[in-house]
C-alpha cells in the first residue's frame, strides 16, 4: 500500500506541472491533511471549491463549502465558519439535487448550535444528518453525525445513551468502515468526551485500538490539536511523564499556527502541570503564565504550586475565587479536589469538608471510577485532619484500589502516603512504613522529585525542627488525633498550655493545621524520635 506521503508528493508534483482539476484537488487536500499539512490541505479545498463553482457543479461546491466551514469552526473562526455555512446552503439550494452533502452542512450547523448553547437544536440536526448518511450509504457522514449526537446526549445528561453511541461509532472507526480523515476527527471527539467525563479507562482502551488501526495507514498523522492534549493527559496519568511532556510540547507546536486556536492554552497548561509534578517549578511557572496569556486559566495547577512554594494564602485566595466562578458540574469537578488539598494546607478543615462532600456528591452523579477515586482521596484527607483515623483509612484504601485499577500510579502513591498517616494515628507503625516505602519507590520511578523530597527521612529532623522535648510529646499526641483536652489530661497540663505548645509547633514547623503538623512529623520521622 502506498503511503499518504507518496500520494501527496505525486499529486503536488502534478499540480505544479499543470494545475489539478477540482476532483484531484480534493484528493490532494485529503493526503495533505493526513500527513499533517493542515494549511496546505485547506488551501487545496478552497481551490477545489472554486473549481467546482466554475464547472457549475454546485452540489460538490456546496459540499466542499460545508467541509471548509467545519474546519474553520474547529479552529475557532466562528464568523468565517458561519459565512461558509451560508454559502454551502445557498449552493445546495441552487443545485436542488439530493445527496449526502446536505448532511455534512447539517453537521456543521449542529456544531454551531452546540457552541451557541442550543443542544436541543443540535440534537435534531445531528439526527437528521445521520438519517441522510444512512439513506445515501455514506458511512463517514453517518458516523460523524452519530458521534455528534452522542456528545449532545452527554451534554444533556444522558451519559449512558451518549457513551453507547460513541462506543458504537468507535467500533465503526476501528473496523475500517470510516475513511481515515473522519476516523481521526471522530476519535478526537470521543477522546474529548472521555476527558469531560473523566472516563480514563474508556479513553485508554479506544486509544490502544486506534493506535493498532493507525499502524495500517503509512505516514498518517491522525492526532491534532486538542486531541494531542487529551493524549498527553492520558499518558501523564499512566505515569510516563517524559512521553506525556513530548506529546504536550508537540501539541503546543502544532497549535501555535495559526495563532488564536482555543486548544493552545490547554496544551500549555498540560506542559505546566507536568513540570510541576516533576518538581520543575520555574518551568511550570513560565508555562502557567503562557497558558493564561493564551486564554486558559492557570488554575488549579498554579495554586497547587503556590502551596508547594509555601505561599498558602495566595493559593487559598485564588482557589476561593475559582470555586465561585466554576458554575457547571464539569468545571467544579475539576477544581474541588485541589481546593480540598489547599484548604487543608491552610488549616481550614471546615471548608475542606464542604468541598470534599460536594465532590463526593458529584462522584455519585458521574459514576466514573476516576471521580470516585478523587472523591475518596479527598474525603480521606479531610477525615485525617478531623482525627477520624479509622474512617480515613477505609476511604484512602478505597481511593488506592481505584487508582490501581485505573493504572494511575502517582495518585495511588499519594493515597499510600495518606494510608501511612492513618496507620500511624492507629499506632500501626509497621504498616505505615510499608506504605511509605511503596510511595517512595513510585515517586522515584516517576521522577516526582517534590513528593519524594517530602518523604525522605532526615537524620537531623528533630534538631532542625527546633522542637523541645515537651513539644515533641505534644506533637506525638496530636498525630494520634487527640484533642487539646485529651492531651492536657495525659500530660497533666492545662488546656491553655497545650494550646500554646501547639501554636509553637505550628510556627516551628511552618504549618497551619494539625493535619499539616501530623504530615510533617510522619514525613520527617519526628514521631519515632519522640517515642
Amino acid at each position: 500500500m502506498a503511503g499518504w506521503k507518496a500520494t501527496y508528493e505525486e499529486l503536488s508534483t502534478l499540480d505544479k506541472d499543470s494545475s489539478l482539476g477540482p476532483a484531484k484537488l480534493v484528493e490532494l487536500a485529503a493526503s495533505a491533511y493526513l500527513i499533517g499539512k493542515d494549511g496546505e490541505s485547506l488551501d487545496a479545498l478552497l481551490r477545489a471549491h472554486h473549481g467546482f463553482v466554475h464547472e457549475r457543479n454546485l452540489q460538490r461546491a456546496g459540499g466542499i463549502a460545508a467541509r471548509i466551514s467545519s474546519i474553520l469552526l474547529s479552529r475557532g473562526d466562528h464568523a468565517q465558519a458561519a459565512g461558509w455555512m451560508s454559502r454551502a446552503a445557498r449552493l445546495l439550494d441552487e443545485s436542488g439535487e439530493p445527496g449526502a452533502e446536505r448532511g455534512y452542512l447539517l453537521v456543521s450547523a449542529a456544531r454551531q448550535s452546540m457552541a451557541s448553547g442550543m443542544p436541543a437544536d443540535a440534537e435534531a440536526k445531528f439526527a437528521e444528518a445521520a438519517e441522510i448518511g444512512q439513506r445515501f450509504g455514506d458511512a463517514d457522514l453517518l458516523n460523524l453525525a452519530r458521534q455528534g449526537h452522542g456528545r449532545v446526549l452527554i451534554e444533556r445528561g444522558d451519559i449512558a445513551g451518549g457513551v453507547a453511541l460513541l462506543d458504537e461509532v468507535m467500533v465503526a472507526v476501528t473496523s475500517g468502515e470510516v475513511s481515515p480523515i473522519f476516523a481521526g476527527m471522530i476519535y478526537c471527539s470521543v477522546l474529548s468526551a472521555c476527558s469531560d467525563l473523566f472516563d480514563v479507562g474508556r479513553a485508554r482502551e479506544w486509544t490502544q485500538a486506534l493506535t493498532r488501526w493507525c499502524e495500517s495507514q503509512p505516514d498518517m498523522v491522525p492526532y491534532r490539536g486538542e486531541c494531542l492534549v487529551h493524549r498527553a493527559e492520558i499518558i501523564s496519568l499512566r505515569g510516563v511523564w517524559p512521553d506525556a511532556l513530548h506529546e504536550a510540547l508537540l501539541a503546543c507546536e502544532r497549535l501555535s499556527e495559526p495563532p488564536g486556536q482555543p486548544a493552545f492554552g490547554a496544551a500549555l497548561y498540560q506542559v505546566a502541570e507536568l513540570h510541576r509534578l516533576r518538581g520543575e517549578l520555574e518551568q511550570a511557572e513560565a508555562a502557567y503564565r503562557r497558558a493564561a496569556e493564551a486564554g486558559r486559566s492557570p488554575y488549579p495547577g498554579l495554586a497547587l504550586m503556590r502551596v508547594a512554594q509555601g505561599k498558602r494564602d495566595d493559593a487559598l485566595a485564588a482557589m476561593c475565587r475559582v470555586l465561585q466562578e466554576a458554575r457547571s458540574r464539569r468545571a467544579r469537578s475539576r477544581v474541588l479536589s485541589a481546593a480540598v488539598e489547599i484548604m487543608l494546607a491552610c488549616g481550614d478543615v471546615g471548608a475542606a469538608r464542604r468541598a470534599a462532600d460536594e465532590l463526593d456528591a458529584l462522584a455519585a452523579a458521574l459514576a466514573t471510577p476516576f471521580v470516585r477515586a478523587t472523591a475518596a482521596q479527598a474525603i480521606g484527607a479531610v477525615m485525617l485532619a478531623e482525627g477520624n483515623s479509622t474512617a480515613a483509612l477505609a476511604s484512602c484504601r478505597t481511593a488506592w484500589t481505584l487508582w490501581r485499577e485505573l493504572d494511575v500510579p502517582y495518585e495511588a502513591a499519594r493515597s499510600s502516603v495518606s494510608i501511612a498517616q492513618a496507620c500511624r494515628m492507629l499506632h500501626d507503625n509497621d504498616s505505615a512504613e510499608i506504605e511509605l516505602e511503596a510511595a517512595r519507590r513510585t515517586f522515584q520511578q516517576l521522577g516526582a522529585r517534590s513528593d519524594l523530597a517530602r518523604l525522605q527521612p532526615s537524620r537531623d529532623a528533630r534538631s532542625a525542627s527546633g522542637l523541645t522535648a515537651r513539644e515533641l510529646q505534644v506533637l506525638r499526641l496530636v498525630a494520634t488525633g487527640r484533642t487539646n483536652r485529651a492531651i492536657s489530661d495525659e500530660l497533666g497540663l492545662s488546656e491553655k498550655t497545650v494550646a500554646r505548645h501547639i501554636s509553637n509547633i505550628f510556627n516551628k514547623l511552618d504549618v497551619s493545621s494539625r493535619a499539616g503538623a501530623t504530615a510533617y512529623a510522619f514525613e520527617h520521622h519526628l514521631i519515632e524520635s519522640s517515642t
